[in-house]
């Protein structure tokens, strides 16, 4: 498996090896090891671009993932707002390193099938991000409303 991790903006949350983690355990737990992905990390100004070009949404959000189908290249990639992963932990009083990381096993969640549009769906992808994430060693949030 090969994660490429690239900041657009920081300072950074987690280290690089920590963001790889969190993106091979949740692909890993999806079924889907192997998988060839680049994460971007950027401010909230580029991904609410990307968001309104690709998904004809322009408003801010927190993280996006493209599947590309390889051809020489990562077969997926998975755009994060640092911003928002910073403004809402704050809203929250999480750590920040803790939001960054759920958004990174969020959008590899999504690359495995994952989905949040309906109350099912959105019920075991939190599952699944919990279990993800008990499993790198973060504590649960105790301001969930899905725990």
């Amino acid at each position: 498996m090969t994660t490429r991790v690239t900041w657009d903006v920081g300072p950074r949350l987690v280290t690089d090896a920590e963001a790889t983690r969190a993106v091979e355990a949740a692909l890993e737990h999806g079924g889907r090891s192997g998988l060839e992905v680049e994460v971007l990390l950027v401010a909230d100004a580029t991904l609410t671009e990307l968001h309104g070009r690709f998904l004809g949404d322009p408003t801010p959000t927190d993280v996006i993932t493209f599947e590309l189908g390889g051809g020489g290249g990562p077969e997926a990639e998975i755009y994060v707002s640092v911003d928002c992963a910073r403004r809402v932990a704050a809203e929250r009083g999480l750590e920040p390193a803790r939001e960054l990381a759920l958004y990174l096993v969020h959008g590899a969640l999504h690359l495995c099938g994952f989905d949040d549009h309906g109350a099912e769906d959105r019920s075991a992808m939190r599952a699944a991000e919990r279990e993800v994430l008990e499993r790198l060693g973060y504590a649960p949030d105790p301001t969930s409303h899905d725990a």
